[in-house]
């Protein structure tokens, strides 16, 4: 089968690093290897201490899709788990990674906010973070994702299995190994 990358964007606490967690179990225990990039996990090494500058994460999100590709050109799936505000940024992703799939977790920022384990939201209201998307800093929505999955009204589960199938219709996974 061949490689493949999968973004999951969407706003802060909008269920990335969950869902990521459950597409990895899922296709492993189809016997599908994969890899998640999480940004948050990125960010501890590459940016220890982050601003989160416009200059910042522009340098990030170019690494993050350099990565994305060096993995996937060399056969490792790739689960991506990174917010991605720009839709610049999905699209260089977009333009130079082969069996890209962009899924949108769409989901309100109300919603978001009651989710929020990390504290993001609450730290901006503080005024201690200025560059929050969805607050301060826009969220480009994707007018292009493969998939669109509206996480406050599906759960972690019901967004997995939505995914697996879009991989199925690719044929970038055998639905015999389901």
């Amino acid at each position: 089968m061949k490689s493949f990358c999968i973004w999951l964007t969407g706003l802060p606490a909008s269920g990335k690093s969950t869902i990521a967690s459950l597409l990895k179990n899922a296709l492993q225990n189809m016997g599908i290897s994969v890899q998640i990039l999480d940004s948050d996990e990125l960010r501890k090494i590459l940016t220890p201490k982050p601003t989160y500058s416009l200059e910042e994460r522009d340098w990030f999100y170019s690494v993050l899709v350099y990565i994305a590709k060096l993995l996937v050109d060399n056969g490792v799936n790739v689960i991506i788990a990174a917010t991605g505000n720009k839709k610049r940024y999905r699209d260089e992703a977009r333009s130079q990674i082969k069996n890209f799939i962009e899924v949108y977790l769409k989901c309100d920022i109300e919603t978001c906010m009651k989710r929020d384990k990390k504290g993001i939201y609450e730290a901006a209201k503080k005024g201690l973070a200025s560059t929050v998307p969805g607050l301060q800093d826009p969220y480009e929505e994707s007018n292009n994702a493969e998939l669109v999955l509206e996480t406050n009204k599906l759960n972690p589960n019901e967004c997995v299995e939505q995914i697996i199938d879009y991989l199925i219709s690719r044929e970038l996974i055998n639905s015999k190994k389901r």
